[in-house]
Order: C-alpha cells, then sequence, then structure tokens
C-alpha cells in the first residue's frame, strides 16, 4: 500500500522499524527467542508481541475499528493483564505471534489508507480529559514506540549472539571484523576510565561482587 505526503513520510520511518524488529527476532531458537536479557524481563518475541498489540489498539479500537470482536480479545489485549502482552507464554508460537503483527500492520495501513490525519478517535485506556486525538498524533506516538523497541531490540540480539545492524539491508556500522571492533571497544573503555577512574573502580567492585 503506497501513501502521499506526510503520512508517506511517517509510514516509511515506521515500516522501517516494523521490519526491523522481525528481524532480529529470526534465527534464534525457541528459548533465545523468548528469554529475558534485562532485569526487567525485556525480549524479542515479547517486543513483537507487544508491538503488535499496540498497533491494533492505537489504530484499532481508538477509530472504532477494532481487530478482536467483543469478548474475544487475547490475554494480551488492553483490557486485560499488565505487561502480558510483552512475553511469550509456550503456547504462543513465534509464526503465531509475528503473524499477528504483520496483521496488526495490514490493518493499521487500512485506517491510514481510509482517514485523514486530522481524523478523531477516542484512546479507551487514556485517561478521559485527554482520551480524544487524532490520527496524526496516534501515527507519531506509534512510530515513535516502535522505533523506541526496534532500538531495545538492537542490544538484546547483540547481547545473544552479536548481530547488528539496522536492518536486513542497512547495517548502518562500519565493515569492521572482530579485532577491529575489539580495539575500538577497548578505546572507548580508557576513555571512560580516563574521565572517571574512581567510577570505574567502583563498576569494577560491583562486577566482581556479581561474579
Amino acid at each position: 500500500m503506497s501513501f502521499n505526503g506526510p503520512v508517506a513520510d511517517l509510514h516509511r520511518y515506521l515500516q522501517e522499524a516494523r521490519e526491523a524488529v522481525l528481524w532480529k527476532a529470526e534465527g534464534l531458537s525457541e528459548y533465545d527467542v523468548r528469554r529475558p536479557l534485562t532485569p526487567t524481563g525485556t525480549n524479542l518475541l515479547g517486543l513483537v508481541k507487544h508491538l503488535a498489540a499496540v498497533e491494533l489498539g492505537y489504530f484499532g479500537d481508538t477509530f472504532g475499528r477494532p481487530y478482536f470482536a467483543k469478548g474475544e480479545e487475547p490475554g494480551f489485549h488492553w483490557t486485560r493483564e499488565p505487561e502480558d502482552d510483552l512475553w511469550a507464554r509456550p503456547e504462543e508460537s513465534r509464526d503465531a505471534l509475528t503473524g499477528l503483527y504483520r496483521a496488526a500492520w495490514a490493518h493499521t495501513d487500512a485506517v491510514l489508507a481510509e482517514l485523514p490525519l486530522d481524523a478523531e478517535g477516542r484512546v479507551p485506556w487514556w485517561p478521559e480529559h485527554r482520551a480524544v486525538t487524532t490520527l496524526h498524533h496516534v501515527l507519531v506516538r506509534v512510530l515513535a514506540e516502535t522505533q523506541r523497541h526496534a532500538g531495545h531490540a538492537d542490544i538484546t540480539r547483540e547481547l545473544l549472539d552479536g548481530r547488528t545492524g539496522a536492518g536486513r539491508e542497512d547495517a548502518n556500522l562500519p565493515e569492521w571484523d572482530g579485532g577491529e571492533w575489539s580495539a575500538y571497544r577497548e578505546k572507548v573503555e580508557r576513555a571512560a576510565r580516563e574521565a572517571d577512574p574512581e567510577g570505574a573502580e567502583r563498576a569494577g567492585e560491583r562486577e566482581r561482587a556479581g561474579a
């Protein structure tokens, strides 16, 4: 689906972030794509699930175009358990969640094609005094959130197996080998230690205590 004007610009960057998130989740074991990599539980398949819920809620329910029939909403829908959209249950397959995310794209894109940017909607989970908003605001908000979580996916995947890059066709990084990256990292480390020797020592103590 193609768009014109401001919608085309906003949609382009949204689609790039969407694709990046799915790419970061490719090629991993079921365990690695699901396991938490931060103390707050960040995981790749959870990011996919969350972003599917975000798009279906913001572009569907907000503009009177719900994706799920009333009473048939899944457990991770905004009406259900908090944080339930940020991790994948064992019975939720990777194909089902990535497929739902792609279905959310199509649902969103149909709304963008049908409504003008100044169309008003009501976000059901926002406080009443600011629940009424515009498609333009929602599109910018979801674009920002998707790009933010694409950044989370960047770091999470790098921690898992070293895969880096902005997207499948856009590394957006120097083409260095392992030795060059190690030298670069060491340069950054030396600069940090020179800027704050005491902080470096405290960090080392924390790391040793954690070990």
